[in-house]
């Protein structure tokens, strides 16, 4: 059996490596558990003390909470509040669809009449809560964006 073991004998390199890693300090108070926090991400407020406004503006999220202080501009969801909006509106509506055309089998602009606008309505009434149990939840889990990559919207060249 060949010997797969390195052929030195020196020891290797005193580097000590904490795994996980630390996370910033971006929380100012201890964080309550994961149901609290998408409740209160559900509601608009903020997730860690529950009476701070979340959003400024219908989906932009605070840069920092008023009453304790938490970073909250370090959370981002990107595109996980439409994903998960647009499963919810479908399987409600898409149902119906179906449940219509099988009863009714009414026109095609019966449709777009009924139910464009009930797509719409639900996806605008459903994107703000879900984007707020969304930074909970994200909150919750530790995913929260490094200072220094916070607002890195430059373009990248690929020199």
């Amino acid at each position: 059996m060949p010997n797969i073991m390195p052929s030195t004998t020196a020891p290797l390199a005193a580097a000590t490596v904490e795994w996980p890693p630390a996370a910033p300090a971006t929380v100012a108070a201890e964080l309550p558990p994961v149901t609290t926090m998408l409740k209160r991400g559900l509601r608009g407020r903020c997730p860690v003390c529950g009476t701070g406004k979340l959003f400024n503006g219908f989906l932009r999220v605070v840069d920092r909470c008023r009453d304790c202080g938490t970073e909250l501009g370090q959370v981002r969801a990107d595109d996980a509040p439409p994903y998960f909006t647009i499963v919810i509106v479908g399987h409600v509506v898409i149902p119906l669809m179906l449940w219509l055309e099988r009863a009714q089998t009414p026109p095609l602009w019966v449709h777009s009449a009924i139910f464009l606008p009930l797509t719409v309505g639900l996806a605008l009434a459903l994107i703000r809560p879900i984007k707020g149990a969304t930074l909970g939840g994200m909150l919750k889990l530790g995913l929260i964006t490094p200072p220094e990559l916070e607002h890195d919207d430059a373009p990248r060249s690929h020199a």
